[in-house]
């Protein structure tokens, strides 16, 4: 068991780990992951063109589900549908490697965004890894470790979907945190598109797509048209393998003469303002007068300034026309653009062929400010904060906050420990579970007394418990045509209501059945399921007792479970397999919340109306047995605080003896639950 809790947990930080980076880098880059998604959903047929609000809104919630997800395994938190959750979004996304690998219609999956780049082929070896570990985690989820305790797991779940959104949106305002592009502020595009004289070059064709009196042709550098013709696209196409360096695409031509001014802008030993915009006609238009100023700025110092756009003529003059542009504009390949800046515009300062500055529209910088006076004095040396720092700033407002919380809540868990180990000797662990636990006799009257003698019976035994405050919490459950009556005539702070069996259907044509939402109308709380009876006369099997036990839940009933063994299975030593058994059929499904609602009632069938009873020592003995294996399934918490009760012809006789027993919880008491008397004398063994 621990090499499995060992694999289980080393899977677990593989998985965590690879979704948390990869999810913050996509995170941080929210229209570079619509540019990727964009790509795989033409390149499959889907959309043509991708609808741009859908593509993006899947960008941020991609992202945002990885990154959840691994700080949620990360955590264990929700340990069985996270890791379910993991593993079935493993599969799926190596279906889509799978059909990248064998189709190859884009070159690089976008997994880690521009941070890593990962071929087709390691894309897929990756994702086989991860979801081998996945279906590890997800076959064992409760061997994951916690690091913070179920009481304050929704503090991780809030506080990390609030940060990953947080983050893509700020991230889709300004500018990416992290920049992982060849065009990152302070890089040298010169030395981005050098070749290393060992390497072989590869060979593109860019061509031209113009328009002419409703004619289209395609042109390339050598041949490009007067300006008669309207610039539509341009295409870049690799038509020799080789080394392609990180800057390759960089080429600016003027709109309006065709000259290329890539040299001149690259060598220039002043400053080159660029306004970036792959699309204009998708351009924001609401900060014109802040880039015309910045215009005007570059303009009176001897600045050139740039429009660089992949749009055509008609796109150019329109934006003219809206915010009164006067500078020059030129054409880029739309993809470079887009490569360049997120965001559209988005404004570039260079110099001597290397990035000073980048701003996204949203936040252009003030020219008449010391702070950009200071960045033009410097050459860019003092603009704007290093990765190191950015990397600081997450750090200390996602993972302190949680490394904290953390802290405080082991320590919290540790001094628990420490104070229980102080009082672990027999007669404390006796009466802390006695304390922990619910004590509880449930009267269960089966097909008894009619309406009027159920009446008679529940008013007199809520008179007496009035008067005698009993020590335990006490439950009858009547047929159902009691229940209703019942409910107005007991005080159910004193006297707690049941109803003996549920339907496993939630409504509909079943004659004759009543449903657990029926139950919980009447003002019942509780329900028993499984009886021995329900399970030998009418043949309910545990997918049954399964669907009762989930509409019991879903309805807010307290649910009564009953389990045992038969005469000829006690005989051949098979109880402790029947029991398991029919907790793993059942209810060992249930998320460990639910099942903290779940009473377990023990009813050896061989003593159930027929006078003969297990000795306290072998109820004893079962009833631990039934808490060991809760435990192996939820934890020792769980399993401390859930009350087991014994069911076997318990009467006011043996019930000391049995309740003396520390797994021994109460009792569910079948024909001594019809006299009051009898009743009140097994209530009183608690006493």
């Amino acid at each position: 068991m621990k090499v499995e809790r060992f694999i289980t947990n080393l899977c677990r930080i593989i998985v965590a780990v690879t979704f948390i980076v990869s999810g913050f880098v996509k995170a941080v880059d929210p229209l570079g992951t619509q540019y990727k998604i964009e790509e795989y959903v033409m390149a499959a047929g889907l959309l043509q063109p991708a609808d741009h609000w859908a593509t993006l809104g899947l960008s941020v919630l991609l992202s945002a589900a990885e990154f959840c997800l691994g700080i949620f395994l990360l955590f264990a938190i929700h340990r069985r549908v996270v890791s379910r959750v993991t593993a079935v979004f493993m599969g799926v996304m190596t279906v889509i490697t799978l059909w990248l690998w064998i189709a190859d219609p884009v070159k690089d999956c976008g997994c880690f965004g521009d941070a890593i780049h990962l071929g087709n082929g390691e894309t897929l070896l990756k994702n086989i890894v991860l979801t081998a570990c996945a279906a590890v985690v997800a076959w064992r989820p409760l061997y994951m470790a916690r690091f913070v305790s179920l009481t304050n797991q929704w503090i991780v779940i809030n506080y990390t979907i609030v940060f990953i959104i947080g983050v893509s949106m700020y991230c889709l305002y300004t500018l990416p945190l992290f920049d992982f592009r060849p065009y990152h502020t302070g890089a040298d595009i010169r030395k981005g598109m050098e070749m290393p004289p060992e390497e072989k070059e590869p060979e593109f064709v860019t061509t031209f797509i113009m328009e002419k009196n409703g004619e289209r042709r395609e042109f390339s550098l050598d041949n490009y048209p007067d300006s008669t013709w309207t610039f539509i696209d341009s295409k870049t196409v690799q038509t020799s393998e080789g080394y392609i360096p990180p800057i390759h695409d960089f080429s600016i031509t003027m709109q309006n003469d065709g000259t290329d001014i890539t040299e001149e802008v690259l060598t220039d030993k002043g400053y080159t303002f660029l306004l970036v915009s792959p699309q204009l006609e998708k351009a924001d238009d609401s900060n014109f007068g802040d880039i015309d100023r910045l215009y005007e700025y570059a303009d009176d110092h001897g600045m050139r300034f740039i429009g660089l756009t992949a749009s055509g003529e008609e796109e150019i003059n329109h934006w003219r026309d809206i915010t009164g542009a006067e500078y020059d504009f030129a054409v880029c390949d739309g993809t470079t653009l887009k490569t360049m800046i997120r965001s559209n515009p988005g404004l570039v300062l260079m110099k001597e062929g290397r990035v000073i500055g980048k701003w996204s529209h949203n936040e252009l910088p003030d020219p008449s400010s010391q702070k950009f006076g200071e960045m033009i004095k410097s050459g860019g040396t003092n603009n704007g904060k290093g990765a190191a720092k950015k990397m600081a700033e997450v750090i200390m407002w996602f993972a302190i906050p949680l490394l904290l919380l953390t802290l405080a809540d082991r320590l919290w868990a540790w001094n628990t420990w420490l104070r229980n180990k102080k009082k672990s000797n027999k007669l404390y662990k006796l009466l802390k579970r006695k304390k922990m636990r619910k004590k509880i006799v449930a009267g269960n009257w089966k097909m008894n007394l009619n309406l009027q003698e159920g009446v008679a019976l529940a008013k007199e035994l809520n008179d007496a418990l009035k008067a005698g405050k009993p020590n335990c919490d006490v439950i009858i459950c009547t047929p159902f045509i009691h229940l209703a009556t019942v409910a107005q005539t007991i005080d159910q702070n004193v006297l707690a209501l049941g109803a003996e069996n549920c339907a496993d259907k939630e409504k509909g044509a079943y004659t004759g059945e009543v449903s657990a939402e029926m139950i919980k109308s009447t003002g019942a709380q509780y329900v028993i399921i499984g009886h021995s009876e329900r399970r030998g006369y009418y043949a309910e099997t545990p997918e049954i007792l399964k669907e009762k036990v989930l509409l019991a839940l879903k309805n807010n009933l307290k649910v009564i479970f009953c389990i045992g063994e038969s005469l000829e299975e006690r005989e051949a030593n098979k109880q402790n397999e029947v029991v398991k058994a029919q907790l793993e059929g059942s209810v060992f499904n249930l998320e460990e919340e639910d099942f903290r609602k779940i009473i377990v009632a023990y009813e050896p069938i061989w003593a159930i109306g027929t006078g003969k009873t297990a000795t306290a020592e072998q109820a004893q003995d079962i009833h631990a047995y039934i808490r060991s294996i809760i435990e192996n399934k939820y934890g020792k918490t769980v399993a401390e605080e859930t009350s087991i009760l014994y069911g076997g012809s318990c009467k006011a006789s043996n019930a000391p003896e049995l309740f003396a027993k520390p797994d021994i919880d109460g009792g569910l008491i079948g024909g001594a639950a019809l006299k009051a008397a009898d009743f009140g004398g097994i209530i009183d063994a608690w006493k």
